[in-house]
Parts: structure tokens; C-alpha cells; sequence
């Protein structure tokens, strides 16, 4: 059978009226697809002889649902459901309805639509791409013979895992949920947080051969129509086969996708999500992903915590100044080390200067092998750990530090130094809130390593000019990428209230620059 597609590479054709060419299409499409499941029955009324074809995915719909709600009521109770051609009768302004198979098929998909069935979602379509997209998506099709549509019934039963605590983003206060794989799952966690009719879901499909499924969720009254705007030209803006993942979909949102700094934020956490889209962002909610994607961002972003919002702010305030700290560390340790002691050993204290003389007596490895060497053995402990399934990744990843971090030194391959500087750095980059920021730091700290091999401290702080110019240039749609600190004074230095100084819930009295102006007011006294 031939069958005609568009040029999105979908499938084009109308519904027949005639069940057979329905059949064959769907037959053919389906074809050696064993987890099919469909079926053909023949009904006999006073009105003549009438089939009906059902079909929907094993393992992705609820058998017993379809069998209870269509199949059982039109086998046993059809024949005498006599009330369906009166209100049909009735729709028709009293009209006496014609006799022959044509009445039997309105009335059987009237009966279908209107009577029998018990779930809410259930709709038409009357194209065939339709049909193939609800049955893939996990719903049932209903083909009645003589009937330009089909009767598309919700059946979906996916499967998946339950909600579980953050493992990412773990903490000792608030919430304990987290986002999961199944897309209706994560809305209605939102939905939860921010009971507000005003908050608006835009669903799409993404993928031509996935048909992945994704959700843009905000607050009508608070987000920018520019913003939303631009977010839907970037997600129409190309074309791919498959998405599995929000991860995919982040390295086709980035505008400078060369950048190793990350210009859009994840996280698996429903409260911080929700957080976002009441300051007027818009969340980007994908089928599959335990995570969901949050737009715009900035780099300040990425240094909060859900924490920092149910602390004191005193508290909240000291944990982000480390974590500023502990980005400077990971990023800077190890290259100012090389700097110091090949270039300017001078500038060290004696005492400190002869400890280094000592460790590194017996060490036969330039300064920056020892370093190179280190840091590449924990890089790699680090992916072991993350591999290895449960309790035993945490092991390596302790065990193997200390017991391959001591071998190493009594072997004269490194010193005790350069193990104290790379411990420092791998613990300084655990302590960034979001893994994917810290992924950056882990890598640009190997650049500062060779600039400072090369050029001392010229190259640390050419190192850091060119890291500056470089965020100083970038935006998340539209948004300044180091906002506050730059272009800060657009509204009136509230972004300060957030920044490395958290300052109390009751003077934090203005939504951040994300919010269209008018509705940045979100804390009143009474």
C-alpha cells in the first residue's frame, strides 16, 4: 500500500471512510511490530452488520482498560442501548434518521464516544497522523466502518519508577521530591508547587522519529513575551531525528555552543523549578529526562542553592561565599601552585618554601607532571566511582584515593604537597551546587595548569582576563550572563538583594529582571 508523506517526513492522509483501507494502512505501518495489539469485531443490530478495529501498544496502554470500556460495552450492552439513537435523533433537531449501515455507524461511534467509555480524555481525529501519534504516545484508536474519524481513548500505562528524593541535588532542608522520566509526572509537580490558573503549559513535539514530548511552563502574567518568544523560534529552528534526553536538547539551545560555561540551567528539583517560574522564567519540561531545563540563566544561578532558601539568610549568605571560594580554588589551585614554585618561590615563606624542598626531595617528576599526573589519577577515580553501581562507587572513590594517593607518594612518583593541592581542588569543585557548572571548573582548571607551566603568573592572569572577556560577551536570551554585576543597574540594583549576599525573605521585595515590568512587585506588608 502506498502511503503519502509531508515534507516533515509525516504521515499525510485522511481517515477513509472504508475500514479495510484503514486496516491496511495501519498493518502496514505496523508491520513485524509483534507488541501490537489489534483487533476487528463485527456487530449485528436491527440496522445490519457493522466492524469496528481496535488497536493500541502492549505494555504502553492498559489492556483491561480498553477490554472494560469499549470492547465489553459494545459486545454485550450495544444491542439494547436504544437512549444513544434517541439523543442522536434529538442532536438532529427530531429528524427521523435515515435507516441503513450508514444510521449503524453513527450510532455505534456516538454510542462509543459519548456512552460508554470511562475516561474523560477521549477525542477525534480525522487524520491518520494523528491516529499514529496517540497510539505511539501510548493511547487506543477506534476505527468504526463508514466513519471519517477515529476515536483516540487516553489508555496510557508507561512504564517508569516512582518519585524519589534528589540524588544530584541533595539537601538537609526542604523538599524531598524530584523530577522522573514521564513528562504528565513533572507537570503535575509544578502544578503542586503553584496552584495558580495562570500558569501556562505549551506542549510540543520534537524529534521526527522520537516524537519526544515538551512543555514550556510559566506564568502568563510574569514572563516577558519576548522571552517566550525567542524560546519557541529556537526549539522550531532546526530539525533532528531524536531526543532522549533534555541534555540533547541544552546543547541546541545554547547560542554559543563552544562556550564550556553552561547557558541554560538544569535540575532535578521540583521546588527550585518552581522558584524560577515565579520570578517569571519559563521551565522546559522534556519527555524522558529526570531533569528539566530552566530559561534564562546567569552565572550567579548556578552558585544557589534550594538550601539558601530555607536557612537563615546569615547561614545562606556564609555557604555561598565558600562556594564563590571553592570556584576560585578549582579553578586556580593547581596552575598558581605550578606558578609559585617554578617561577617566584621567593614570594613563599621560608618554612614553607624548605616543606616543599623536603617533600619533594626524592621526587624525581618536574612540578608539572606531579600535578598533571595527580590530577588525571583523581579524574579518573572520580568516573570509576560514578560508574560502578551504588555503594561500591563511593568506595573506590574513597578507598581508591587514599590507598593509590599514599602508594604514589611512597613511591616518589608525587608529593605530599601536590596530593594536599589536588585533594583541595577535587573537594572545592564537590562543593558547587550544580554538577554540570562544576564540570567546567574541572576542566578549565587543566588550562590554567599549562598557562601557568608556560607563563607563571602572566599566564594566570591572562587566563582569567580572557575567561572574564569571554563571560562578559555572553547572554542567555537576552539576559547578561554575569548580571548583576554587570548592567545591574537596569533594575535598580535588585539582582544584589540575591547575589553573594542572600538578604532576609521580607527584604527581598522585588522579583528579579526576568519578570515583565509592572509585576516585579512580590512582597508586601500588611
Amino acid at each position: 500500500m502506498e502511503i503519502e508523506y509531508n515534507e516533515k517526513n509525516e504521515i499525510d492522509m485522511p481517515i477513509s471512510r472504508k475500514l479495510d483501507r484503514n486496516i491496511e494502512m495501519m498493518e502496514t505501518l505496523f508491520a513485524d511490530a509483534d507488541d501490537m495489539v489489534w483487533k476487528r469485531f463485527e456487530l449485528e443490530r436491527s440496522g445490519g452488520r457493522l466492524a469496528i478495529y481496535i488497536l493500541y501498544i502492549d505494555g504502553m496502554s492498559d489492556g483491561e482498560m480498553v477490554e472494560r470500556t469499549i470492547t465489553r460495552p459494545l459486545l454485550y450492552e450495544w444491542r439494547g442501548a436504544e437512549i444513544c439513537k434517541k439523543e442522536k435523533d434529538r442532536e438532529d433537531g427530531n429528524q427521523q434518521v435515515d435507516g441503513g449501515r450508514d444510521s449503524l455507524s453513527k450510532e455505534a461511534f456516538h454510542f462509543i464516544f459519548h456512552y460508554q467509555t470511562e475516561s474523560v480524555d477521549m477525542k477525534k481525529v480525522d487524520n491518520m497522523r494523528d491516529v499514529l501519534s496517540a497510539v505511539l504516545n501510548g493511547d487506543s484508536a477506534i476505527f468504526v466502518e463508514g466513519q471519517m474519524q477515529a476515536a483516540v481513548l487516553s489508555s496510557k500505562k508507561l512504564p517508569g519508577r516512582s518519585v524519589d528524593s534528589p540524588k544530584k541535588e541533595s539537601g538537609l532542608k526542604g523538599p524531598r521530591d524530584s523530577f522522573i522520566e514521564n513528562f504528565r509526572t513533572n507537570t503535575a509537580l509544578l502544578r503542586r508547587k503553584i496552584k495558580d490558573p495562570k500558569m501556562k503549559v505549551r506542549q510540543g513535539y520534537i524529534g521526527q522519529r522520537s516524537k519526544t514530548v515538551y512543555g514550556l511552563m510559566y506564568l502568563e502574567d510574569l514572563v516577558e513575551p519576548d522571552l517566550l518568544l525567542k524560546i519557541e523560534e529556537r526549539l522550531k529552528s532546526f530539525t533532528i531525528d531524536s531526543i532522549f534526553d533534555s541534555g540533547m536538547l541544552v546543547h541546541l539551545l545554547e547560542e554559543k555552543w563552544y562556550s564550556p560555561f553552561p547557558q541554560v540551567q538544569t535540575t532535578e528539583r521540583p521546588d527550585k523549578a518552581a522558584s524560577a517560574i515565579s520570578e517569571g522564567r519559563v521551565v522546559l519540561v522534556v519527555d524522558n529526562s529526570p531533569e528539566v531545563i530552566i530559561l534564562p540563566c546567569t552565572l550567579n544561578s548556578f552558585f544557589q542553592a534550594s538550601d539558601d532558601y530555607y536557612n537563615r539568610f546569615g547561614v545562606a549568605t556564609f555557604a555561598r561565599c565558600l562556594r564563590y571560594l571553592a570556584a576560585f580554588i578549582a579553578i586556580l589551585l593547581p596552575g598558581l601552585y605550578i606558578a609559585i614554585t617554578c617561577y617566584y618561590p621567593q614570594i613563599l615563606p621560608t618554612e614553607f618554601l624548605l616543606a616543599i624542598v623536603g617533600a619533594r626531595s626524592d621526587v624525581t617528576f618536574p612540578i608539572v607532571v606531579e600535578v598533571l599526573l595527580m590530577e588525571l589519577l583523581f579524574e579518573l577515580l572520580r568516573e570509576a566511582g560514578i560508574r560502578l553501581p551504588g555503594q561500591m562507587g563511593n568506595t573506590i572513590g574513597v578507598v581508591g584515593g587514599l590507598i593509590v594517593g599514599q602508594a604514589a607518594v611512597d613511591a616518589a612518583l608525587v608529593s605530599t604537597i601536590v596530593v594536599i593541592v589536588v585533594a583541595l581542588t577535587a573537594i572545592a569543585s564537590f562543593a558547587i551546587p550544580n554538577e554540570e557548572f562544576a564540570s567546567t571548573f574541572r576542566l578549565l582548571k587543566f588550562l590554567m595548569i599549562f598557562l601557568g607551566a608556560v607563563w607563571g603568573l602572566y599566564g594566570i592572569m591572562l587566563g582569567v582576563l580572557a575567561l572574564l572577556i569571554h563571560l562578559a560577551g555572553m547572554e542567555s536570551f537576552g539576559i547578561p550572563y554575569l548580571m548583576p554585576a554587570v548592567a545591574g543597574s537596569v533594575d535598580d540594583g535588585v539582582e544584589y538583594q540575591d547575589y553573594v549576599l542572600r538578604k532576609p525573605i521580607f527584604t527581598m521585595k522585588e522579583r528579579p529582571v526576568y519578570t515583565q515590568m509592572g509585576q516585579r512587585r512580590r512582597f508586601r506588608k500588611k
